[in-house]
């Protein structure tokens, strides 16, 4: 790791009020199966119930039930105008390039949610993202789609993989992290805690990994934009148009003119922290 900027610190962890009470349901399912055996289907019933509970809030990306979550910039920041353009899954060596020359064009910075063993592959592209003003956050080592089914120490591996390389490659480290596909467990938040990341999530996405129409992608995007937004494109695993373009290529200028005819600023997620 280089000398330019420090790993973040741990921070304290907190347990969400859902894991508290996760956790009082299951010592009470186990006291009342113990004092009165005839109430296990009963207990059973709650504790399936609350393991439901607790799988729907992992696969909602925009669930803060599992704790803290930033799906939408801090008031201070959309009180300013102020939105933010995330790019996930990259560095990508055909893509990315086009996406910075974009965002030059539009002197726009951005949040790039890279993947620690692509920053590895394509040194200079990492490097390059941060040249041009942008930041470089953590999106795991590998981008395993397995990740949400992961223990607390295969999160840690991942998430404290991805923290060196970026750090490695570029000289800063991470502060923000986004889970594949923005799905997770409640494993994750006493991880990232304890490397000091913050959850990202968005306030709204294009799909744009699916949908090949860069039309529909932009008006998923675009309805009821307002300051304070978090937006979701991919510079990695892009769908292509009909006429195999990468979609955010044909998304992104009509975004960013979008952007500033609504007197929107974007902003990178550190830069809404000022």
């Amino acid at each position: 790791m280089t000398s330019l900027q420090r790993q973040p610190g741990p921070r304290h962890w907190v347990s969400s009020p859902l894991l508290r009470g996760s956790v009082a349901l299951h010592a009470a399912a186990l006291a009342a199966i113990a004092l009165r055996p005839r109430t296990w289907p009963w207990a059973l019933a709650a504790l399936v119930l609350d393991h439901a509970v607790l799988t729907g809030a992992g696969l909602w990306p925009r669930s803060r039930l599992l704790g803290p979550n930033w799906v939408r910039l801090p008031p201070a920041s959309a009180a300013r105008g102020e939105v933010a353009v995330t790019v996930d899954d990259g560095p990508d060596p055909e893509i990315t390039p086009q996406v910075l020359e974009q965002l030059a064009r539009f002197e726009v910075s951005a949040t790039f949610f890279c993947v620690g063993e692509r920053v590895e592959r394509y040194p200079v592209l990492a490097r390059a993202i941060l040249a041009g003003g942008h930041r470089i956050e953590n999106h795991t080592q590998r981008h395993r789609h397995t990740f949400s089914l992961l223990g607390p120490r295969g999160l840690r591996t991942e998430i404290v993989a991805a923290q060196e390389s970026i750090a490695r490659i570029v000289g800063v480290a991470p502060v923000f992290f986004r889970a594949p596909a923005g799905l997770r467990n409640p494993f994750l938040e006493p991880v990232l805690s304890s490397v000091g990341l913050q959850l990202t999530s968005w306030t709204r996405r294009g799909f744009d990994t699916l949908n090949r129409d860069a039309a529909a992608v932009h008006r998923r995007l675009t309805g009821s934009l307002r300051a304070g937004d978090i937006l979701l494109l991919h510079d990695g695993h892009a769908a292509r148009t009909a006429s195999g373009a990468p979609v955010i290529l044909e998304v992104l200028p009509r975004l960013l003119e979008t952007l500033r005819a609504a007197q929107l600023r974007p902003v990178t997620l550190r830069a809404a922290l000022a």
